[in-house]
């Protein structure tokens, strides 16, 4: 399995939805450590994950998607 790159400000795309009214599960990554904040893009709820879960969690990057 490759390790999906991400950084500072990038929107994510996660396995699982945040359950507010608009179920995305797309994110942007506000802050990063030990621990990473990631901020839900309808409501705009702050989230804290371990390092650990983020990366096992994670779908993709959508900024870093390179366009055909």
């Amino acid at each position: 399995m490759t390790k999906i790159p991400y950084d500072l400000n990038d929107l994510v795309v996660m396995k699982k939805a945040h359950p507010c009214k608009e179920r995305t599960n797309i994110f942007k990554i506000v802050r990063m450590g030990a621990d990473i904040k990631i901020k839900c893009q309808s409501c705009g709820n702050v989230i804290m994950l371990t390092r650990a879960n983020f990366e096992k969690n994670l779908k993709h990057n959508l900024t870093q998607e390179k366009p055909d």
